[in-house]
């Protein structure tokens, strides 16, 4: 993990909204990360230790948690991450992502802790979804809220960016949820003045976004730059898939394929990191980093349009969070 990248950083001021707009786009002049989303993130970070009781980082094994991680343990250098990294597992992951948590997990002394969606099913909490385009991700809040409730977790931290999806943009650094766990773009509070305010009553908690300002770009410049390792399935890679609604998807045992999709080999990585029932992948001979930096700058569609679960309705994402989803 490059762990003698780690650094002390002083503790300064989070910088303007201003500052950091003028300083991205001088940096993506150059192709450099802009060092001030970093001072940004690491001030967050503190602020939830320091406002909060019990945290949890919401871990996905994707490349935004990873980055999350690496800011958890720049923030609290010399002494280990102060919280632990909970994955809610629905047993669809892709096997690459669940070798990365664990291999992460141990690398860096963390405590993980893992709840899973079939618990849930069993337990007769959630259903099974049926059909062509069955998921368990919209399952997932279900054993979310209820891990939260297990371990009284009043603050999660989150890798959700404002540039990712429209419902995305309407969210807060300290994105308060109510005793449900259900979010109201209408209850959320002005973050003026790099202020954040951590109050809330007993039964609520907050889901934190310390990247929230950061773009696609920045998270994949940042990784480049800290040398941090990242799941395989990131590159390019041969895998076996199948063409539905044009675009490509993981072949799996969890996906209920229809005769006439037959799998085929493609070289592909994935952009963006979900459940193999709803995650597709893009074709690519991006092997090193900067060629996946390459092809971000030249995509013609966005990071999430590789998510089947983001096109189900006009406001997927954000009735998915109002219900309490990540």
């Amino acid at each position: 993990m490059g762990g003698s990248l780690l650094y002390i950083l002083l503790p300064k001021a989070m910088s303007s909204l201003s500052d950091i707009t003028k300083s991205k786009i001088s940096s993506a002049k150059h192709g450099i990360f802009p060092r001030e989303l970093e001072d940004e993130a690491i001030y967050i970070m503190r602020e939830v230790v320091a406002q909060f009781e019990k945290p949890a980082l919401l871990f996905s094994g994707g490349k935004d948690s990873i980055t999350l991680v690496r800011l958890a343990q720049k923030a609290f250098y010399p002494g280990k991450i102060p919280f632990p990294l909970l994955h809610v597992d629905t047993g669809h992951n892709f096997p690459e992502t669940i070798e990365f948590r664990d291999w992460l997990a141990k690398e860096t002394g963390a405590e993980l802790i893992v709840r899973y969606v079939q618990d849930s099913i069993n337990q007769g909490k959630v259903k099974e979804e049926t059909g062509k385009y069955a998921s368990r991700n919209a399952l997932q809040t279900v054993t979310l809220l209820d891990a939260i409730e297990e371990f009284k977790f009043d603050a999660c931290i989150g890798g959700a960016r404002r540039d990712e999806e429209k419902a995305r943009a309407k969210e807060r650094i300290f994105s308060v949820r109510d005793d449900f766990g259900q979010w109201d773009a209408k209850r959320q509070r002005p973050e003026l003045f790099d202020m954040l305010n951590g109050r809330i009553s007993i039964g609520e908690n907050v889901r934190v976004f310390p990247i929230s300002n950061w773009t696609e770009l920045d998270v994949w410049n940042y990784i480049k730059e800290e040398e941090m390792a990242i799941p395989s399935i990131y590159y390019s890679h041969k895998r076996q898939v199948i063409e539905r609604d044009g675009m490509l998807w993981a072949d799996s045992e969890y996906l209920n394929k229809e005769a006439d999709e037959i799998p085929f080999e493609e070289t592909v990585r994935f952009r963006t990191v979900g459940d193999m029932t709803c995650t597709a992948a893009v074709q690519s001979e991006a092997v090193e980093l900067d060629d996946i930096i390459g092809e971000i700058l030249s995509a013609e569609i966005s990071e999430r349009g590789a998510r089947i679960d983001d096109k189900r309705s006009e406001a997927a994402m954000e009735k998915r969070k109002q219900q309490g989803y990540f």
